[in-house]
C-alpha cells in the first residue's frame, strides 16, 4: 500500500513543500513513483518519516538526522529507545524549569524582587517562596495576607537584609535566653517574644497577640519552621512557642 504526497502531508501534519524538500536532500525519498512520475510513499517511507519528525522535534538538524537514520545496524527499535531516553531527559529538564519558574512566580507574588544571588545572600538556604502557595491557601483572603504582600512588594534589597538581620537577632537572643535557663514565661523571654511580634508587625502585617499565638503553634507543628530554630538550640522551637503564649497571656 502506498500514499500520495498530499495524503502523507495530512497524516504527518507537514506541508507538501516540506516533503518535496526532504526528497530533494535525500532525507526521505518516496519508495515508489507512478507512471506519470508522481511520488508514492510506502509503509517503510512512513516509518522513516516518523523517525525524521521525532528527531526534528528533539531539535536535531536535518543533516544530522540523515546520518542517524542511515547508521548501519540501527533499526526502528534502536531509534525509538534513543528517542525515548532523550524525551525522558527533556521532560526531567522541563520539570525542573517548571519548578524554578513557579518558585520565581511565587517569589514575585510575595514581592521578593531579588536576583537568585541576592536572595541567597539575604536568606541563605531558606526559601520564603516555598511557603507562598500554602500561605495563600491558609490566609489568602485575610487582610494580613494582603498587607504583607503590599509591604513586601515595596521592599528593596536593603530592606530585605534588615528584615533578615533583625529576625536572626531575635532568634539568637531567644536561643541565648533558652541556653541560659531563662524561663519561657519569665520577663526576659516574654520581652523577646514581644520583639518577635513587633518584628512581624513592622515588616509584614499587623500581628495581633492571637495571630502570634497561632504562629507559635505552627512553628512547633511544622518541621519546616522548626528547622529554622532547632539548629540554634535543640528544643528552642517549643521554648519560643511557650514564650509567645506567655507574652500574649500577660497582654490579655
Amino acid at each position: 500500500m502506498s500514499y500520495s504526497v498530499g495524503q502523507v502531508a495530512r497524516f504527518a501534519g507537514v506541508t507538501v513543500r516540506t516533503l518535496h524538500h526532504y526528497d530533494e536532500i535525500g532525507l526521505l525519498c518516496p519508495g515508489e513513483r507512478t507512471s506519470a512520475g508522481y511520488r508514492r510513499y510506502t509503509e517503510a517511507d512512513m516509518d522513516r518519516l516518523q523517525q525524521v519528525l521525532f528527531y526534528r522535534e528533539l531539535g536535531f538538524p536535518l543533516e544530522e538526522i540523515a546520518v542517524i537514520l542511515d547508521e548501519p545496524g540501527a533499526d526502528a527499535m534502536t531509534h525509538l529507545r534513543r528517542q525515548h531516553q532523550m524525551l525522558v531527559r527533556r521532560i526531567d529538564r522541563l520539570r525542573m524549569m517548571t519548578v524554578a519558574i513557579e518558585k520565581e512566580m511565587e517569589a514575585r507574588t510575595m514581592g521578593i524582587n531579588l536576583t537568585p544571588e541576592e536572595r541567597f545572600e539575604v536568606f541563605g538556604d531558606f526559601r520564603p517562596e516555598d511557603y507562598a502557595q500554602e500561605a495563600e491557601e491558609r490566609w489568602g483572603g485575610t487582610e494580613a495576607f494582603k498587607q504583607a504582600n503590599q509591604r513586601m512588594a515595596g521592599m528593596t534589597k536593603a530592606d530585605w537584609v534588615r528584615f533578615a538581620e533583625e529576625g536572626k537577632a531575635v532568634a539568637e537572643a531567644l536561643a541565648q535566653a533558652f541556653s541560659e535557663g531563662a524561663p519561657a514565661d519569665g520577663e526576659r523571654a516574654m520581652d523577646l517574644a514581644e520583639e518577635h511580634r513587633q518584628h512581624i508587625t513592622r515588616w509584614c502585617y499587623d500581628c495581633s497577640f492571637e495571630m502570634h499565638r497561632g504562629l507559635g503553634d505552627m512553628y512547633v507543628a511544622d518541621p519546616r519552621f522548626a528547622a529554622n530554630y532547632e539548629p540554634l538550640a535543640e528544643g528552642l522551637t517549643e521554648y519560643i512557642r511557650d514564650a509567645i503564649h506567655a507574652n500574649a497571656a500577660r497582654h490579655s
